[in-house]
């Protein structure tokens, strides 16, 4: 435990130097808030939609910011992975747990600092607004994004482990897009209904949003909570397993 800690601190420091990390991480979704609100109060009420008001918009954006995180959690495995550090690193008494291990508790705990202030700017906005947001709802919501977070981890840790620092985040360009459109953040897909309903169900990013919406409105019914959060459960367990594998694999062929 105290390698895992060890290295923990080691990668929040990393992540800490970086600027990028600020502006994407915790400045990207606050702007998305404040942007997609103003897009909000420009749609008549009439029209009926919804899915860009604070109390539907926070939900999809927290989870959208998990993405980002996905990102920099790729970016410092394979960054770690194309120089010195892991090589030198297989020389101690550290375990591929230790390692994995060590990547994904800061990269959670990131995570949940973003979903925090995400939801303390939409508190603000929903008194802007006049909407009003539970904050029995923001905690449960929050709780709620722990297990997308480990799906968008492990994606992360998944593509540092088996590609270089230049392939790697261009693949997670592709699940960042894919979060977006199919995860329901950006329109609503509920009402849309049709293929693009059918498409986003067999994505996991589509109960990700879901499961936040639907804690953050206390509504926690079969099929908009207790359904997607299993899917999320074992998406992210399955997710996971294989990114944790797959870097146990790769350290034994390096080692070997």
């Amino acid at each position: 435990m105290n390698r895992i800690s060890a290295f923990t601190s080691r990668n929040i420091k990393e992540l800490l130097r970086d600027p990028l990390s600020y502006i994407f991480c915790l400045g990207f979704p606050i702007l998305m808030l404040m942007i997609m609100s103003v897009v909000n109060s420009s749609i008549p009420p009439e029209s009926g939609m919804t899915v860009f008001r604070i109390d539907n918009l926070s939900g999809g954006i927290a989870m959208f910011g998990q993405t980002f995180i996905m990102l920099f959690t790729a970016l410092t495995v394979s960054k770690d992975r194309s120089g010195s550090f892991l090589v030198r690193m297989y020389a101690t008494p550290m375990t591929s747990s230790d390692f994995t291990g060590g990547y994904i508790l800061p990269m959670l705990l990131i995570a949940l600092a973003q979903a925090v202030i995400t939801f303390a700017a939409s508190f603000v906005i929903s008194l802007i607004t006049g909407v009003s947001l539970s904050p029995a709802g923001m905690l449960l919501s929050l709780l709620t994004l722990i297990p997308s977070a480990v799906l968008f981890i492990g994606f992360g840790l998944l593509f540092g482990t088996l590609f270089n620092d230049k392939a790697a985040p261009g693949l997670c360009s592709i699940i960042i897009s894919l979060g977006s459109f199919l995860g329901n953040v950006f329109f609503d897909a509920d009402h849309t209904g049709g293929i693009m309903l059918t498409i986003c169900r067999c994505t996991p990013f589509y109960y990700c949003t879901k499961t936040a919406r639907s804690a953050m409105a206390l509504d926690f019914s079969a099929e908009n909570f207790v359904i997607p959060i299993v899917i999320v459960i074992c998406s992210a367990a399955v997710i996971g397993f294989i990114a944790t594998f797959a870097f146990r694999a790769k350290m034994r062929a390096d080692l070997s």
